[in-house]
């Protein structure tokens, strides 16, 4: 059986067998083309499939922001912390830093459960809020945090927690 798939340059290639790696990283650079900068976000549902192609292997647990444009046009996604199994530090004048750094009217934040359950714990409510205040200062809007755990999204704006 042959596979179109796209290698690590994104050029199209015919391979022989496919491996699941090339079958994530083909529908990655798919998913990923919605997400290229300036472009507008318009659907929760891309931006979940999109993080849990992104996050849901990793395996240890890593926090980012996707940055957003008063319009919600993307700005970019950079990873900032990167811990271990079960956490990560967060220091929320880097957040400030960044968003500041890219002139983003909003921001996704985001981080993965490499434990596979995408539930928050009390500290991720916590440092949400933190974050949250500190950016409403500079007149920046959270939209939302997502929790990628295996192949789900927890959502805080879909549960009322922003």
């Amino acid at each position: 059986m042959t596979f179109t798939a796209c290698d690590q340059s994104g050029l199209y290639r015919t391979t022989g067998p496919v491996s699941r790696e090339d079958i994530i990283r083909f529908a990655h650079t798919l998913l990923s083309r919605r997400f290229r900068n300036r472009r507008k976000i318009t659907s929760s549902d891309d931006v979940h499939q999109w993080l849990v192609l992104k996050l849901a292997e990793d395996t240890r647990e890593s926090f980012g922001m996707i940055l957003l444009s008063q319009q919600h046009h993307l700005l970019g996604y950079h990873t900032l912390f990167t811990g271990t199994l079960n956490q990560t530090m967060v220091y929320p004048r880097e957040i400030v830093a960044l968003a500041l750094t890219h002139h983003a009217a909003a921001v996704i934040l985001v981080h993965n459960h490499p434990s596979g359950e995408p539930e928050p714990s009390k500290a991720d409510k916590l440092i949400t809020q933190k974050i949250t205040d500190a950016l409403s200062l500079l007149d920046i809007r959270v939209v939302d945090h997502l929790i990628v755990g295996g192949d789900d999204a927890y959502s805080f704006a879909e549960h009322g927690l922003l």
